[in-house]
């Protein structure tokens, strides 16, 4: 039994009482029921907390709904434990141990006390646990720190072995002080398991097909950052409830099958590409407010930017294949760059800088080279030196070859030298730990030298959006094909699938289609699976040959956006079966700009990327124009000498016009009048990704 009605995440707390605002040390809890999340709910202690399980769990028994609750802290301790607590490696004595022993009011535990008598009961009181949380009582048994800690038992689970950035189990307090959790944790779910004891499964310690499973889970394997309008822990557990709901029930089965007798695992570890699916985007996700007809271009790009979020998986792909995937997390700098502080120079080391002066010093043995293990100098001594050699310990500074001269064993030079010249300080580019790569950033070659450089093997990214790309109508033919009179030969198709491709997605070609609304269906409905969102051209307004806002229309998910612009005509926005649609104009001028302004930021955003602003200049015109207000405009220009040029036309079907220019003019939405030497705003075509 894989099918779940109801998924819960639980997020835990080993503190007291946090009152009745809600905060970030308190429980969260988050449901997702019937593909719906609820807002998360904020349960203020583990008595609260225990008693609105409890309430949930009988009610949905009483549905006769399945049940899976996630709860966010280890079911068990590292292997040993808990026969040498309890003399059993069964997981619900040492449950039922810490159930029998654990006080706890809202207000107050004996977390600390209790695991210090087990320091001292298994040992010298110098660990398994650590870390005293009580700044104004000493506990014997229970170190401050790890000074003198010893740990009899390992030190991580297998599956926190495998999980990057998971904590240690025997940490009672400071940041990630997951044992507090633990200890507080295991006998509420002792109790819970207990009651409901005809009902309830224990993942992974018992078969997994009983009405309600608890299992042991972990949101940050999968969940990202919070938005900035919410607390970390309330966005992760329903973050987490979502992304539990949207995984196939096959899927489901192959995660539940894990056997972890002693130690328990976490769900979803090794399957964090399942899990990571993105929620699917609303019908009324382009629904303008009522009473608009006619949309400035900056409103409708934030009502795009406001709605619009990633659609595509999640994956580990090998550092040497991400250049122009998006990143889907932050990365971290697994060391430092450079790692050591090492030699900027060819020369000799020495400890401290030299005065003004003569200077003589007995030369070591030997040499450091990049790459050799840095070693140690005897004070008073110097060392060759080579460029990028880690300095060995005793040495700080290095003199120049080109400064020195060599009389048997001695160094011979002139001061003075300054401490630390010609050296690099280990980190003084990149610290270990700092952030060498943010989530939503297209990858970059350079940014492949710098994750190389600080050891990132392999980066979570978006899998490439697959973008399909369709023509419509009967006056469309394919180039190479003969045209009759009245048809003309596809522009918009291949100039689409190309736009598509310099953006950094996967372009799909979906054909053409005339003017017939069943064979549109039936290539609409042919998409499902193979593409994330459609860009179509042509019978996207409201006539009666506008087959493509025609169905949109009919499936219930159709805005047709009348924007302020020019050149364009009104974007035909909507879903098909969860697609979503973008229909653009059929003249491959405005298609072009539409794609553009709106479609490239849009796509990018549905891949994962940060919202892309074009980088514009303002740069003196070599043309005149006057505009009316009410409408921005879109020019073909490029620049000459100093200062743009526009193509003499503006009419959207001058295609040469395209191939002319080399970006566009944007021109503002109220009036204008300018002549040659005014300055406009020119957006060259590679601040859009295109050449």
């Amino acid at each position: 039994m894989s099918h779940f009605d109801t998924f819960v995440v639980v997020d835990w707390s080993g503190g007291n009482d946090t009152g009745q605002t809600p905060r970030k040390d308190a429980i969260w809890a988050g449901v997702s029921r019937g593909g719906i999340s609820d807002p998360p709910v904020y349960l203020r202690n583990r008595s609260e907390a225990e008693a609105w399980i409890a309430a949930l769990i009988e009610a949905e028994l009483a549905q006769d709904r399945r049940l899976y609750i996630g709860f966010d802290f280890p079911f068990a301790y590292p292997s040993g434990f808990a026969e040498a607590l309890t003399g059993s490696d069964d997981p619900f004595a040492l449950w039922e141990w810490f159930e029998a022993r654990v006080e706890d009011a809202p207000d107050r535990n004996n977390r600390f006390d209790l695991v210090a008598e087990i320091n001292l009961g298994l040992g010298d009181g110098s660990g398994p646990f650590w870390a005293n949380g009580l700044p104004n009582r000493d506990i014997a048994g229970l170190p401050r720190t790890k000074a003198g800690y010893a740990n009899p038992f390992p030190d991580k689970r297998a599956a926190e072995q495998r999980a990057k950035g998971s904590f240690t189990c025997w940490q009672m307090a400071g940041a990630g002080a997951v044992g507090s959790q633990v200890v507080m944790g295991l006998p509420v779910l002792s109790r819970l398991r207990a009651r409901f004891a005809d009902h309830v499964a224990v993942w992974p310690f018992e078969k997994p097909d009983a009405q309600v499973v608890f299992a042991e889970i972990w949101p940050s394997l999968t969940v990202g950052p919070a938005p900035d309008n919410m607390t970390k822990d309330a966005w992760q557990v329903q973050e987490l409830a979502r992304q539990l709901a949207a995984v196939p029930a096959p899927d489901l089965a192959q995660m539940l099958d894990v056997e972890a007798a002693e130690e328990g695992w976490i769900f979803g570890l090794g399957f964090e590409h399942l899990l990571k699916a993105p929620p699917p985007l609303r019908n009324d996700c382009f629904a303008l407010p009522p009473g608009v007809h006619w949309t400035p271009v900056d409103e409708a790009l934030a009502q795009l930017r406001a709605r619009l979020h990633p659609v595509t998986p999640v994956e580990d792909v090998a550092l040497a294949a991400t250049l122009g995937r998006i990143a889907a997390a932050d990365v971290l700098a697994r060391r430092a760059n450079p790692p050591l502080p090492n030699t900027a120079v060819d020369g000799y080391g020495f400890a401290g800088g030299r005065a003004a002066g003569a200077h003589a010093m007995p030369l070591a043995e030997g040499r450091a080279a990049a790459g050799d293990a840095p070693g140690a100098l005897a004070e008073g001594q110097a060392i060759r030196v080579l460029t990028g050699a880690a300095l060995p310990e005793g040495v700080d500074t290095v003199v120049l070859q080109e400064d020195v001269t060599i009389d048997g064993r001695t160094l011979r030079f002139n001061g003075p030298v300054k401490q630390g010249a010609n050296t690099r300080k280990a980190g003084e580019d990149v610290t270990a730990g700092a952030v060498t790569l943010r989530a939503g950033r297209r990858i970059t070659a350079a940014d492949i030298a710098l994750l190389a450089a600080t050891g990132t093997a392999s980066v979570s990214t978006h899998r490439r959006l697959r973008v399909g790309v369709l023509s419509t109508g009967d006056e469309i033919v394919e180039a190479g094909q003969t045209a009759a009179d009245g048809q003309i030969f596809d522009a918009n198709r291949p100039m689409l699938l190309g736009l598509v491709s310099q953006f950094g997605h996967q372009g799909v070609d979906l054909g053409h289609v005339g003017d017939d609304r069943a064979a549109l269906r039936r290539r609409l409905d042919e998409t499902q699976g193979r593409v994330d969102a459609i860009l179509t051209s042509g019978g996207a307004s409201a006539g009666d040959e506008d087959h493509v806002s025609a169905l949109l229309s009919e499936a219930g998910a159709l805005d047709l956006w009348r924007i302020a612009v020019k050149p364009g005509r009104p974007l035909a926005l909507g879903m098909w079966q969860g697609t979503p649609v973008f229909g653009l104009p059929g003249n491959p001028v405005a298609a072009m700009v539409c794609t553009l302004i709106f479609a490239r930021p849009a796509l990018a955003r549905l891949a994962g990327q940060d919202w892309p602003e074009p980088q514009g200049f303002d740069v003196p015109a070599d043309f005149s124009k006057r505009k009316k207000p009410g409408r921005r405009e879109y020019l073909r220009a490029r620049m000459r000498d100093g200062r743009v040029q526009v193509f003499a036309s503006e009419g959207s079907g001058r295609i040469s016009g395209l191939a002319w220019a080399e970006g566009l003019v944007e021109l503002p939405d109220a009036a204008a009048d300018i002549q040659p030497g005014d300055l406009v705003r020119y957006i060259p075509y590679g601040s859009f990704g295109v050449t």
